[in-house]
């Protein structure tokens, strides 16, 4: 992980000791990343594509949404800059759903940094996969459904069991060299359109 994007909420960067304390472009940059900054969901939207992960220098409030415009344009880790600014509200924020993959802070050290870094992008790609996995899963139990109810059909206007409405589904796929989820998908429709009342 080489660039960061750091998003601020304004364009309007902290003044005096704030500056010293907690501009996570300063100290991220230290720490020797290449740093981007966005202040509006158009920049970051822009920026993220071009980075490695992003730092989100908000209220925890607001992480989903701007995680969501991220991860729109692309799957990178996204971390939370806490700061005594970022942190206001968030106690109200600690039951949601917040969709971030690490934590940071400018009490920060740079090997702590670096390892944080680390495991939010290895907790991003998990991330990534268990919806993919989510994903599979749902596309399978949608392709079930569609067989059981071709099923359903065979056995009833032809008078056999369910075993033999797969088998013959399932040799109907393999003449026809489509997948069995389509050929019970054209019976079902088949049979909706036939059988709807008029």
């Amino acid at each position: 992980m080489h660039s960061l994007l750091i998003v601020h909420h304004s364009s309007d960067p902290p003044t005096g000791a704030a500056k010293t304390e907690s501009d996570p472009a300063r100290l991220l940059g230290e720490c020797g990343y290449i740093i981007e900054s966005a202040h509006t969901r158009e920049e970051a939207f822009e920026r993220v594509g071009e980075t490695d992960a992003a730092v989100l220098a908000l209220p925890i409030t607001e992480m989903n949404d701007w995680a969501g415009v991220l991860m729109s344009r692309k799957n990178v880790p996204v971390l939370w800059w806490c700061t005594a600014e970022t942190a206001t509200l968030s106690v109200s924020a600690c039951e949601d759903d917040v969709r971030i993959d690490g934590v940071l802070s400018p009490h920060m050290k740079p090997s702590e940094i670096h390892w944080i870094l680390h495991f939010s992008s290895r907790r991003c790609y998990e991330r990534v996969q268990w919806a993919k996995e989510r994903e599979k899963l749902l596309a399978r139990l949608e392709e079930r459904k569609w067989i059981d109810m071709a099923k359903g059909i065979l056995s009833k206007t032809k008078n056999i069991s369910e075993s033999e409405a797969y088998d013959l589904l399932r040799k109907q796929a393999m003449n026809e060299r489509k997948r069995m989820v389509d050929v019970a998908t054209s019976i079902v429709k088949v049979y909706q359109l036939l059988h709807e009342p008029s």
